[in-house]
């Protein structure tokens, strides 16, 4: 066929291509769903932490191109450090690539959950879900007076007078729980001014929110520590319309663990996160 037939007829080739070529078709707004589930934690497998969800986070922001990333949020909370890197990965990545990120909490978003959550633009939760315990918090034990029932000595030395700092098998110091007392205070100030640069102009300025107080969603939208009430894919559906296509990301679980098959690690670290949600009667 000449060219210019070809050239002549290309309203109308056209027309019969983009009814028969797939390429041609203008594909449905898709959005990358990351979930962010369990106790925040250094080291585990079963734990939320950047080792393991960090390549996660990667994949959803860079696979074709999301209209959008949305947190699935379900977490009491854990390592500051965690939240914090999780968290900073999560803005880098929404700012490279121009993506807005909309989180839906679940059950809950305590501590570092929230800090989590607060790496979004919006915030949405359920009715029943709770949020905040905006705090820092350090629990141990003491068993000097244990060992010193069964005749147990304890022999430490150190060479620094702070390297042995509140050791559970020696009595408490005074000057010990002031030090720790002073770190704690150091990341909540830190854990603060997260929040109140992720919700600028959203919080009261006559009620503080940093004492380690938990709301239900409702509440909580009404203090402005939430965008409102809302569920994933309805809310998605609404606002990208109802073909949107949702892309699921989320850290794979070890062979045996999709068995059922725990080992002693495993094991306790469900009792330490199961111990975590029931703080929130959960």
């Amino acid at each position: 066929m000449p060219t210019s037939l070809l050239l002549g007829q290309s309203g109308s080739t056209c027309s019969v291509m983009k009814r028969w070529l797939p390429f041609f078709l203008k594909s449905e707004p898709t959005v990358a769903v990351i979930r962010l589930s369990g106790m925040i934690a250094s080291s585990g497998r079963a734990t939320l932490n950047d080792a393991t969800i960090g390549p996660v986070i990667e994949k959803a922001f860079s696979k074709g191109k999301p209209v959008a990333v949305a947190l699935e949020v379900n977490s009491p909370g854990g390592s500051p450090v965690q939240s914090s890197l999780i968290a900073a990965r999560i803005r880098r990545l929404a700012k490279e690539k121009n993506i807005p990120v909309l989180a839906f909490v679940e059950d809950v978003a305590a501590s570092g959950g929230y800090w989590l959550a607060v790496a979004a633009d919006e915030i949405y939760a359920d009715s029943n879900s709770v949020v905040g315990s905006i705090g820092v918090i350090s629990a141990g034990f003491g068993v000097h007076e244990l060992l010193e029932k069964n005749g147990v000595e304890r022999r430490v030395y150190t060479a620094g007078n702070s390297k042995s700092m509140l050791d559970p098998f020696r009595p408490e110091k005074p000057e010990d729980v002031a030090r720790l007392k002073e770190l704690l205070e150091d990341i909540h100030a830190n854990f603060k001014e997260h929040i109140t640069e992720r919700r600028a102009g959203k919080l009261p300025q006559d009620r503080d929110l940093f004492t380690g107080e938990i709301w239900l969603a409702r509440k909580a939208t009404e203090l402005g520590l939430i965008d409102g009430i809302g569920h994933l894919k309805p809310h998605l559906q609404k606002r990208f319309g109802e073909k949107v296509q949702l892309r699921r990301y989320g850290a794979k679980r070890g062979f045996l663990s999709r068995f059922g098959a725990r080992i002693i690690g495993d094991a306790l670290h469900g009792v330490e996160e199961r111990a975590q949600f029931a703080r929130f009667g959960l």
